[in-house]
């Protein structure tokens, strides 16, 4: 699938890797959706360099865990593009969750974004995709969703579930729709990782580095413009991570 003039709805595309995936689609000829929840400021920033690239976007404000949200952005996607091709489910939460102080909350809120939100959007996405006979999905999971690490427990099931529910999507959906995962490593460490906290990721990734969005771009471009003929995949972009 060639992204120019294809209509690309990227969760969470606001900020961090979400605003680098809106931005590197757009130069390749893609019109945008952002979808974000607060960012306001930072999604109208994305969509004005959008705009300069030559391409169409617009901003939906919406959370990706509540199906009524969902619809309106569906629904405003649709008024102003016709189709949505390509489905980029980003948009997620990451904080600590020590085990014995897990509230319920913690759960919810978790696994209501993470999982249920991708699950969502797929759902309201793929009608369309398959009366057209293609379409695209990506989610995005994370290394530890195959290997979990301490203190995070909601988020690593959050992501092993989205695993899952690729494999699962891409049963439901082929042959018209490919739907792939994206399992990220260190790429943008949290705003408030201290010093040392960076260098013991650093000394536990098997390269040695934090990777770049650049990598991730790369790896969804593939995805999307270089086969059509891999789906239920989850794509390690870890730096050796999950090995180590």
């Amino acid at each position: 699938m060639r992204l120019e003039k294809r209509v690309v709805f990227v969760t969470g595309g606001a900020k961090r890797i979400g605003s680098h995936l809106a931005l590197a689609l757009a130069g390749r000829g893609a019109n945008l959706i952002i979808n974000y929840r607060y960012s306001n400021t930072d999604a109208q920033a994305v969509i004005r360099e959008i705009e300069r690239l030559g391409v169409e976007a617009i901003a939906v404000q919406g959370d990706v865990s509540n199906a009524a949200d969902v619809s309106r952005m569906i629904r405003a996607a649709l008024d102003r593009f016709g189709r949505i091709d390509v489905l980029i489910n980003n948009a997620a939460v990451y904080f600590k969750t020590p085990f014995a102080q897990i509230s319920e909350t913690d759960w919810d809120l978790t696994l209501d974004i993470n999982l249920k939100g991708s699950f969502l959007c797929a759902q309201a996405v793929a009608p369309g995709m398959i009366a057209r006979g293609e379409g695209k999905i990506i989610n995005f999971a994370d290394w530890a969703g195959a290997r979990p690490y301490r203190e995070y427990l909601p988020y690593c099931i959050s992501k092993a579930g989205v695993i899952a529910l690729t494999q699962a999507l891409a049963q439901e959906l082929a042959p018209a729709v490919q739907v792939n995962c994206i399992a990220p490593g260190p790429i943008l460490l949290p705003e408030d990782m201290d010093e040392d906290e960076r260098e013991k990721v650093i000394r536990a990734t098997p390269l040695k580095r934090i990777g770049s969005p650049e990598d991730i771009v790369q790896t969804v471009l593939y995805l999307i413009e270089a086969t059509d003929f891999v789906t239920g995949g989850t794509y390690l972009v870890d730096g050796g991570r999950s090995i180590a």
